[in-house]
């Protein structure tokens, strides 16, 4: 079988150690194992340096291997493989160690990179998704205040689209702050288009005294989380 990389390593990460495998011409393999510490991975770094290693394949478990990609990218052209293509190669020996797979198996190119971004791509990813998630965090909270509005048999959510918009939230903070404000009251906080709609808003506040202290206390902690919630997507767009 054609040898495409005369000088390759593989790499079976796990979360607290790294088993690495060299290969260089026709000497036998050399393993080795390292720590998953900074220290550690630089210490594996000069060792490949070392071997003057050209290539090197690891597996994409979880997010073990990022720290190593990020610390070997800029001196090693690297690839990233998917754990279960590896599997799926056939001719593989349960006595082989993982990392002597992999590196015979990106020694002879039978391997299928997974696409890894660049730094700066990846960095950016990874803070649209860290805001992605505060913004499905801020809505799993406004469906907590639904359900706590529906237990004090208060039916706004019925007649508002968004119970957090401005006049949705001048609402709630009356509820939480007058425990005698009236459905009329507190309808009339209404604004622009939603005042065509101060009947069916009095009819859905009126809750005959189900809006009890716990209900406003928790209101008053949810209101608080959205609003804790929008200043951290707000710093992170």
């Amino acid at each position: 079988m054609q040898v495409l990389y005369d000088r390759c390593c593989g790499l079976d990460i796990h979360k607290d150690s790294i088993t690495c495998c060299v290969l260089v011409g026709d000497q036998p393999p050399e393993v080795r194992t390292f720590g998953t510490t900074t220290q550690q991975l630089l210490a594996l770094r000069e060792w490949l340096e070392s071997q003057a290693v050209s290539h090197i394949a690891m597996e994409s478990t979880g997010v073990y291997w990022k720290p190593v990609w990020n610390l070997l990218e800029d001196g090693f052209a690297l690839l990233l493989a998917n754990a279960q293509h590896i599997k799926n190669v056939p001719g593989r020996k349960t006595d082989v160690l993982d990392s002597q797979w992999i590196a015979q198996l990106l020694r002879h190119g039978l391997l299928r990179a997974s696409f890894v971004p660049d730094r700066p791509q990846r960095e950016l990813r990874e803070l649209t998704r860290g805001r992605a998630q505060l913004v499905g965090d801020r809505a799993r909270v406004a469906n907590r205040i639904h359900k706590i509005l529906e237990d004090a048999n208060i039916k706004i959510g019925s007649v508002i689209s968004d119970i957090l918009g401005k006049s949705g939230r001048s609402m709630l903070q009356m509820l939480i702050t007058q425990a005698d404000a009236t459905p009329e009251a507190v309808a009339e906080l209404a604004l622009g288009m939603l005042r065509r709609k101060i009947p069916q808003l009095q009819a859905a506040l009126t809750h005959r005294g189900s809006l009890g202290d716990h209900h406003r206390f928790m209101l008053k902690q949810q209101l608080e989380q959205v609003e804790h919630l929008e200043r951290q997507i707000e710093a992170y767009e």
